[in-house]
């Protein structure tokens, strides 16, 4: 049976709730998960599908009820400000997401979470990663995803999508493939009184949807505003985004409370600045906020952290950390932090993608990328060599110590990427090419 139509709010406190029974009771359980850094974009596209799907499944679904999961812990939270915008946004706290934390502990997982119990689908990456991967892969029947395909969800995915298609917004392309399902749930309860039957203490039914599918609206709306610059980045933005914004803000301006009020620029502005608020965070921390990783057919790992920010903001950061007895400059402090953060992810090659504004007022990228053994400094090497032109990569001078180094069968490099419209979408493709060199 489909869950009842109810408020975001609602429909994920039952969820949590449904999680924790099926674990306990050895019952099936239909899994939406984002991709490992977990960024806004990943959590607002588990949610919308969970959402609707839940309220409108297919009929021979594996359960009625998915159960959207934030792939990193509960604790991971506290370093997304901008998660903290949205959910007022969307009248929901930080208590009421589905983190890491709710499914059974890695030791116990394959025990209490049997993968012949689970499916999982896919949205905003299509191959699962980590331990994750290695137990429930086989269980993935399902993916929305903006990324190049990667070939390990199966071709066939029954009664789900296998939808992997350029957008500047993975949010887009899940709107728009639930927008018949929403628009069917909406207006079917408006005619069964389901805001009454939920409980809701407004007295006009009409006027609850609204307000649920503004809320809604707004939380997929900012995932698709933020990844496009406000519609404005032209080597990002594509149709399917601009169909996801003016069908999310058609909802938006059909709510009374926010037809007179809602502005575009100012939802944007205001979503945008608590991104880049990463000035309270600790170093370790702003490099885990947006980071991903992958383990190559070689067994070598590769590490990428993305950071709104640009190096010498993180030297700084480094610097200010250290301990006051320390008479190391912040280059050699940077770089500690740096080697620490990969060693504790066993990572053979490690990367920062750095974004940030120049102080004539240009949208700038930088690349760093340091090998820590003889393998992936030749992996490294090659990917210098087959990158270079299409990323524009030119010498970083900003810092010698940072810029360069080798000794100790390792390799460190730091360029500017003057091609700024590869995001890590491409350079981490063209990173995982480079060992096959």
């Amino acid at each position: 049976m489909a869950a009842p139509r109810n408020s975001l709010r609602g429909f994920l406190t039952h969820a949590k709730t449904a999680l924790r029974s099926a674990i306990s009771s050895n019952q099936k359980v239909t899994l939406v998960i984002g991709n490992e850094s977990a960024d806004l974009d990943s959590m607002t596209c588990q949610i919308l599908y969970a959402y609707i799907r839940s309220m409108a499944p297919p009929k021979n679904a594996f359960t009625p009820l998915y159960i959207p999961v934030t792939n990193m812990p509960a604790s991971g939270i506290n370093m997304r400000p901008e998660f903290q915008a949205v959910f007022k946004y969307a009248n929901i706290e930080p208590t009421h997401l589905i983190t890491l934390d709710d499914l059974p502990a890695l030791s116990d997982m394959q025990a209490t979470l049997k993968p012949e119990n689970t499916k999982w689908i896919l949205v905003d990456h299509n191959a699962l990663q980590g331990q994750l991967g290695k137990i429930y892969s086989s269980r993935v029947q399902g993916v929305i995803d903006h990324h190049d395909d990667e070939g390990k969800v199966p071709q066939e995915t029954g009664a789900e999508p296998r939808i992997i298609e350029k957008s500047g917004s993975c949010t887009s392309l899940i709107t728009n493939y639930i927008r018949p399902a929403w628009d069917m749930l909406s207006g079917s309860a408006l005619t069964s009184g389901a805001a009454h039957a939920q409980g809701d203490s407004l007295a006009d039914d009409d006027a609850v949807v609204k307000r649920w599918d503004a809320s809604v609206a707004q939380l997929g709306l900012a995932s698709i505003l933020i990844d496009t610059s406000n519609l404005q980045d032209k080597n990002k933005t594509t149709e399917h985004d601009r169909k996801a914004v003016e069908y999310l803000e058609a909802k938006i301006l059909s709510c009374p409370q926010l037809a007179t009020t809602y502005d575009r620029s100012a939802f944007y502005s205001a979503i945008d600045a608590a991104k880049k608020d990463i000035g309270p965070l600790k170093l370790q921390d702003i490099l885990q906020k947006d980071y991903k990783e992958w383990e190559q057919n070689d067994g070598q790992k590769l590490g990428i952290s993305s950071v709104v920010a640009p190096l010498s903001f993180l030297q700084s950061k480094a610097g200010d950390e250290a301990s006051s007895s320390s008479s190391s400059p912040s280059s050699r402090a940077f770089l500690d932090q740096l080697q620490a953060f990969a060693q504790e992810r066993n990572l053979d090659l490690y990367s920062i993608m750095t974004t940030s504004t120049s102080s004539d007022g240009h949208f700038q990228r930088e690349l760093l990328l340091w090998a820590f053994n003889e393998k992936a400094a030749a992996w490294a090497k090659a990917f210098e060599v087959n990158a270079q032109e299409e990323l524009g990569l030119q010498d970083w001078e900003e810092d010698t110590d940072v810029a360069s180094g080798e000794g100790d069968k390792q390799w460190r490099r730091v360029w500017w990427q003057r091609n700024v419209q590869h995001s890590r979408k491409r350079v981490a493709p063209l990173l995982k090419q480079a060992n096959s060199s």
